[in-house]
């Protein structure tokens, strides 16, 4: 099973994204992941995205399309794959398309989660991080705000959590997304789940879509 994960800052992606890889043993790509094995392993691609990096700059589509050949080819994705943070744009979605036909594989579901724009500024605005573990937490729902439950890390704001940059990203996320949501629709494997729900009943509405695939 090959699939996308998509949808904007504090929908619930991540937890979603952990539940499919936990039911579904495929490994979950993000783009971060596959620039920091890249450079780790220090391949071509992955070296001149360091180069970016380092300065920086974006990387460009074209390197970042090679790093996920890259990645793709690996062996745990034989099976399927979650690709999350990619694509972003519709010409990231017609490369990456390219690639996996040369591969003899396909796209075969994109799962959007959508929340209401209020709801997900308060979840932004709410969220801390355990600095070790990196589990997110709702503020609303802690006892402890200052000691993560899983490891006793110390939990903390992401910079680009707070006020206006956490608008800011929002409305930029929905901007640049809309284009590529209807491209997936006109291949008809877009499906979208409402994410303004407790994580379990969001992850039944995907099992079911999944189950279909």
């Amino acid at each position: 099973m090959n699939l996308v994960i998509m949808g904007p800052p504090g929908a619930g992606k991540g937890t979603q994204a952990d539940f499919i890889k936990a039911a579904y043993k495929i490994p979950h790509i993000s783009t971060g992941d596959m620039f920091r094995e890249a450079v780790k392993n220090a391949t071509e691609l992955g070296l001149e995205a360091k180069g970016y990096m380092e300065a920086g700059k974006l990387v460009p589509d074209e390197v970042t399309i090679g790093i996920i050949k890259e990645r793709l080819g690996q062996d745990d994705c034989q099976e399927g794959f979650m690709l999350d943070g990619f694509p972003r744009t519709t010409p990231q979605a017609e490369a990456l398309d390219q690639v996996l036909a040369g591969m003899g594989r396909k796209i075969e579901v994109v799962l959007n989660i959508f929340v209401p724009r209020e709801v997900l500024l308060e979840r932004i605005l709410n969220r801390v991080t355990c600095n070790n573990c990196k589990t997110i937490y709702n503020l609303r729902f802690l006892d402890d705000h200052e000691t993560c439950a899983k490891c006793g890390g110390e939990l903390g704001y992401r910079s680009d959590d707070r006020g206006e940059i956490a608008k800011t990203r929002l409305e930029v996320y929905l901007e640049q997304t809309m284009p590529l949501l209807q491209y997936y629709q006109e291949r008809q494997v877009l499906n979208s789940v409402d994410g303004n729900r407790e994580a379990p009943e969001v992850f039944e509405e995907i099992r079911e879509i999944l189950e279909k695939i």
